[in-house]
This record gives C-alpha cells, sequence and structure tokens, in this order.
C-alpha cells in the first residue's frame, strides 16, 4: 500500500501563486515518477506535469513556463509551484506516484485531491 498525503491548495487571485506538495509514504521499494494531474467541473483529469527518479520533467502546454515541479528523493515529496495562475487553472488537482512495490512491479497511487481555485 502507497499512502499520498497532498497539501498547498486553496483560493487564489488571479496572477498569484501556490505550491502544491505530495509526499509518498507505505510500502515503496523505490519510486519511479511523479506528477500532478487536474480536474476541472465537467472536465476530464487532465496531466499538468510529472517528474522521473532522474528528474527529468514533462508539463501540459498550457502550464509551460508558469508551474514548475520539483522533487526530494530524501523524502519521497513532489511539489509543484505553480505562478501566474488563471482561473482556467482552477480544478482539483491529484498526485499520483508510480512506484515500485515489489522486485518487478510497479504501481499507481493516487492521493485524495486538493482544491485548487483561481479567481479572475
Amino acid at each position: 500500500q502507497v499512502q499520498l498525503v497532498e497539501s498547498g491548495g486553496g483560493l487564489v487571485q488571479a496572477g498569484g501563486s501556490l505550491r502544491l506538495s505530495c509526499a509518498a509514504s507505505g510500502s515503496i521499494l523505490s519510486i519511479n515518477a511523479m506528477g500532478w494531474y487536474r480536474q476541472a467541473p465537467g472536465k476530464q483529469r487532465e496531466l499538468v506535469a510529472t517528474i522521473t527518479s532522474g528528474s527529468m520533467t514533462r508539463y501540459a502546454d498550457s502550464v509551460k513556463g508558469r508551474f514548475t515541479i520539483s522533487r526530494d528523493n530524501a523524502k519521497n515529496t513532489v511539489y509543484l509551484q505553480m505562478n501566474s495562475l488563471k482561473p482556467e487553472d482552477t480544478g482539483v488537482y491529484y498526485c499520483n506516484c508510480n512506484g515500485m512495490v515489489v522486485v518487478g512491479f510497479s504501481v499507481d497511487s493516487w492521493g485524495q485531491g486538493t482544491q485548487v481555485t483561481v479567481s479572475s
């Protein structure tokens, strides 16, 4: 079992910043990648940003240049620094972790989600 605990969501005005954190714990041998996804009302969940154990990053085009993902491997924690927020960034942000729980077998785990609301 892998547990993900997210924090850092909230309400912010357009142009503001927020920082999300997600800490992974439980029976993890190693983490392959962690990332953030979001889901706006009435829309499908979409990728925001991911980062591998080797610190390779990937961003949605809509957040490039505004969001930065980083991780602390020693703490099994991933961060998402969100700057220049826009109303369209509003949604529930979910942390994802792809980790090896048994040698040769990895699973995807999800956090409970944290609400981010950007007012215009």
